[in-house]
């Protein structure tokens, strides 16, 4: 049995069943390290040795949380979400205007998610900042959470799968480009967002099956839920409301330049106290709140570290790519269909789509060239099997960021509300577009 597969498997199957996803990380790590020939000891040594990678990332997500919890606090994004709740309750608002409401509010989302890859590359921080306060139009929009979570998803992945800008250049040129070139392929930058077409076509496809399908009709949601953490009727005070766009800019400047999220949103909390919108008596509940909003999200990421830590050093990874050229045969096609697959076990292993290729184009290259695929070919079945398993992952920031905003007030379940929407509208989709693209090109 190959560690990484039983690994996953195992921490899929008991996020399914509601295990909290930190617990189902741990256990699945240490059965994955034992599995693969590493004592109890020596697994949970490297899990706790693995815990500090992912100690940078929760400071930043505490932080953060903090920092939405002030801007809340200052009304700036209850001004819109106000105006338009007005708009949608009574009797003057006709179906095509909540129609019209409800397509700009998907529209809106969708642009901020695909613009924090590129244009404002602060990929998910924005995510605790602007969805709180739009819960009440969802609500009353009775527009199922799901849907906004796929939309977030799509954004987030996508964006830097296709467009070699802000994060999409680290991924296409600085990993996916080199890794090929450095083992024998005549790529060019031009090619990559041609190779990827494909594939985050099926993605767009999946996109508009939720949006205009799967998760259509309406869905209710305890509107008495979210007015314990956005209140409705709170006065809102445009002098806040300017220290609020102060402090944004400024901590956005901030994370841009230094590319640190703990510092922007210290800087941004601090000018929020500075300008009175917090009260230097209520600093302290203000960070808790936010640290509240975020630790879980934290945790995962902190065990997920821990997680991939142990899966590495089993080397199941090598064993498990090398397993599939031994069930290949002289078949293209099969060999297409397993290398996206491993590539799926691998990123939902490992949670990072940006480590998946240097692990796996060092074997699939050449074992691709061996088989005949085009240029293009291979960037779409390298990049495409690295990218598959960040949408529908449980430990993944892509699946982490839109639970982070969409249960601010409990009613948003990470695994069936996330997790498994997106991998059933996106991962499915990219297996299918990624071997129609691999056998094509």
């Amino acid at each position: 049995m190959n560690p990484i597969a039983v690994a996953v498997i195992i921490m899929l199957a008991l996020s399914l069943m509601r295990i909290n996803v930190v617990i189902a990380l741990t256990i699945s790590a240490i059965i994955g390290g034992l599995i693969g020939g590493m004592s109890l000891i020596e697994t949970i040594n490297t899990f706790n040795n693995g815990l500090g990678g992912g100690a940078s990332i929760a400071l930043s997500y505490a932080m953060l949380g903090a920092f939405a919890v002030a801007i809340s606090k200052s009304g700036i994004t209850d001004l819109l979400a106000n105006r338009v709740i007005k708009k949608v309750k009574g009797k003057e608002a006709t179906v095509s205007e909540k129609l019209w409401v409800k397509v700009s509010l998907i529209s809106i989302i969708l642009l901020a998610a695909i613009s924090s890859q590129n244009i404002v590359p602060i990929h998910i921080a924005f995510i605790p900042i602007l969805i709180p306060p739009l819960l009440h139009v969802m609500a009353t929009l009775k527009l199922d959470r799901r849907l906004i979570a796929c939309v977030i998803t799509f954004g987030l992945t996508a964006t830097y799968m296709l467009l070699p800008i802000g994060f999409g250049g680290i991924f296409l040129q600085n990993i996916l480009l080199k890794y090929l070139v450095d083992n024998g392929v005549a790529a060019t930058a031009n090619q990559l967002p041609l190779g990827m077409a494909i594939p985050v076509f099926g993605m767009v496809l999946g996109l508009f099956t939720a949006i205009f399908f799967t998760y259509r009709k309406p869905r209710e949601y305890k509107e008495s839920m979210i007015l314990e953490i956005e209140p409705e009727s709170k006065t809102i005070n445009m002098n806040h409301v300017y220290v609020a766009v102060v402090g944004i800019m400024v901590a956005l400047g901030l994370q841009l330049y230094a590319d640190s999220i703990i510092l922007g949103s210290l800087a941004g909390f601090i000018i929020f106290t500075l300008g009175g919108v917090i009260k230097f008596g209520e600093t302290q509940d203000v960070f808790t709140k936010g640290v509240h909003m975020m630790a879980m999200i934290g945790f995962i990421m902190i065990a997920a570290s821990g997680f991939a830590e142990v899966l590495k050093a089993t080397n199941g990874i090598d064993a498990l790519v090398n397993s599939v050229v031994g069930l290949i045969g002289d078949s293209k096609a099969l060999a297409a269909l397993l290398m996206l697959v491993v590539g799926l076990l691998v990123t939902m292993g490992i949670g990072s789509s940006f480590s998946t290729i240097p692990i796996i184009a060092t074997i699939y290259v050449p074992l691709a060239l061996q088989f005949g695929f085009s240029p293009l070919a291979i960037i779409a079945l390298i990049g495409t099997a690295g990218a598959l398993g960040d949408a529908g992952s449980p430990a993944s920031d892509s699946t982490l960021g839109p639970t982070s905003g969409l249960n601010a007030d409990g009613q948003h379940d990470h695994i069936w509300d996330t997790v498994v929407p997106t991998f059933i509208h996106f991962n499915i989709p990219l297996i299918i577009f990624g071997w129609i693209a691999a056998m094509v090109l």
